[in-house]
């Protein structure tokens, strides 16, 4: 395993573990409470890249389906998976890596991460609206009321904390990523 890939495997570990961290900050306003969660699944994205932001999450769903407390309220296992935020949960995956693939292919631009952050939050809710109706059986202008358009401040106030954290942090971690794929194998061994 090569040290980058043990270095994002580490960093996909730390994002899922920032996500559980999120949803232990949660404000249950019906049945999809306000969470934190999403500003973590938008960083991976943003940090990480499609496919390691992809991990992370998927990392953290796996985690949670396996029963350990990270979902909203410290609560885990399958039974929320299929719950009325199931929805909500899968969005999370496509989310992370449509975020970094969208930053990725307009270069980390703030324009780039801007249009990324925003359609990543959409498709949360192009899961977890649908999902919540299905779910609840309620009509759709109720599934919209209840499921999305009250999150819709809160949600923009966390995509734009998102993207300054992630342009606060990659400096540092573009460096850091760069550091250690320019040492050569015998420079690396002599650090071990």
């Amino acid at each position: 395993m090569s040290i980058q890939t043990l270095r994002f495997s580490v960093l996909s570990s730390m994002m899922a573990a920032l996500m559980a961290i999120g949803a232990y900050f949660h404000i249950p306003i019906g049945p999809v409470p306000i969470v934190l969660t999403n500003l973590f699944v938008l960083l991976s994205g943003l940090l990480l890249g499609g496919r390691w932001g992809l991990i992370s999450a998927t990392l953290y769903l796996f985690v949670g389906a396996m029963g350990m407390p990270v979902f909203y309220g410290g609560k885990g296992g399958l039974a929320h998976l299929i719950g009325p935020t199931g929805g909500y949960l899968f969005g999370f995956l496509f989310s992370a890596g449509i975020v970094g693939f969208i930053s990725n292919r307009l270069h980390s631009s703030l324009l780039g991460d801007i249009i990324a952050v925003m359609i990543g939050s959409l498709v949360i809710y192009a899961f977890g609206v649908p999902w919540l109706k299905m779910m609840t059986k309620i009509s759709w202008d109720k599934a919209y009321m209840v499921g999305m358009i009250p999150f819709l401040p809160g949600d923009a106030l966390k995509a734009g904390v998102s993207i300054i954290l992630a342009r606060a942090a990659r400096p540092i971690l573009y460096r850091q990523i760069k550091t250690h794929s320019s040492l050569g194998p015998s420079s690396s061994q002599s650090q071990r």
